[in-house]
């Protein structure tokens, strides 16, 4: 049982807001916090808090913010010892606009040395062996791609940054798990509310492999390869800060397979862990332990069918 995310590691700037700015438009902000952060590491962090087994695959500087990236997914029970230095590159670095009252949020990313990690960094035998391998879009796709060819476990990818996936890579995707607003950039369509049934038309229209589809405070939407389609509700929680639900969603779901679950049971754990998640500040503020998401699991309501 491990699980091996192949991604981004950044620092996270944290700016929290009374509303979020428009196009154009300054706000002015009321803190300002520096935390860990990248898609990548975010989800390696959820998933280590969740169950042991978690290997990250990355890179950072040579630089004070990646040895506070290092030590903070060490925290988390990540093993790190893959995680690269890259002389004469900074860390990543991300800054995040956090509305307050709804959560709700912006980001900004400059990639710095996740930009660097190579093909080769992901031919690994961590990824090799992993029972599940996490993948995102904040590393060059080449190496996206050659981390999904070398595993051997389930491979679940998180479209986001959205770009087009080649053929090649969706082929050995076993779980695709955008947002809305991903699926319709993968889809090719205007953003727009749609139904659930829309969304899964959608989703069977970019993939072949099974497809989940974050809905935020609705839960998540379960396209399987075959068999019918659910949505999984959330259990009620009072949220505080929404940036990282996603990765936590993702690292949560990537532990409970790893685990053994099939990919309904999976979905509700993640959604669980998901919600808790939006609890408290930042990315990692309120990642929850396997404990709290198994004492809220009885009141995450059944998944219901989509008509």
């Amino acid at each position: 049982m491990s699980v091996t995310v192949v991604g981004s590691l950044n620092e996270d700037v944290l700016v929290t807001v009374g509303r979020l700015p428009g196009r154009g438009e300054t706000v002015i902000g009321t803190s300002a916090v520096v935390a860990p952060g990248g898609k990548g590491a975010n989800q390696a962090a959820a998933a280590g808090l969740l169950g042991p087994g978690v290997h990250m695959v990355g890179r950072v500087g040579a630089d004070p913010a990646g040895d506070r990236q290092l030590a903070a997914l060490a925290d988390s029970r990540v093993n790190v010892t893959l995680v690269e230095r890259t002389p004469g590159v900074p860390t990543g670095s991300a800054t995040i606009a956090v509305e307050e009252g709804s959560g709700e949020n912006l980001i900004v990313v400059v990639p710095g040395a996740n930009a660097e990690l190579r093909p080769e960094d992901a031919d690994t035998h961590s990824v090799r062996r992993a029972a599940v391998v996490l993948l995102q879009l904040e590393i060059p796709l080449a190496t996206v791609e050659a981390a999904a060819r070398a595993a051997t476990g389930t491979v679940v990818l998180t479209p986001a940054p959205p770009q087009p996936l080649p053929a090649g890579l969706l082929a050995r995707v076993d779980v695709l798990v955008p947002n809305e607003h991903e699926l319709a950039q993968l889809a090719g369509v205007l953003p727009a509310e749609r139904s659930t049934a829309d969304l899964a038309e959608l989703a069977r229209s970019v993939a072949s492999c099974s497809v989940v589809v974050t809905l935020g405070a609705r839960g998540a939407l379960v396209v399987p390869e075959t068999g019918p389609v659910l949505v999984q509700a959330p259990p009620r929680v009072t949220p505080v800060d929404t940036t990282g639900a996603g990765d936590c969603f993702c690292g949560a779901l990537a532990q409970a397979l790893a685990r053994g679950a099939d990919l309904l049971e999976a979905v509700r754990y993640a959604v669980c862990a998901a919600a808790l998640s939006t609890t408290g500040p930042g990315a990692r503020g309120a990642l929850p332990d396997d404990g709290a998401v198994r004492a809220l699991l009885p009141q995450v309501p059944a998944a219901e069918p989509v008509r």
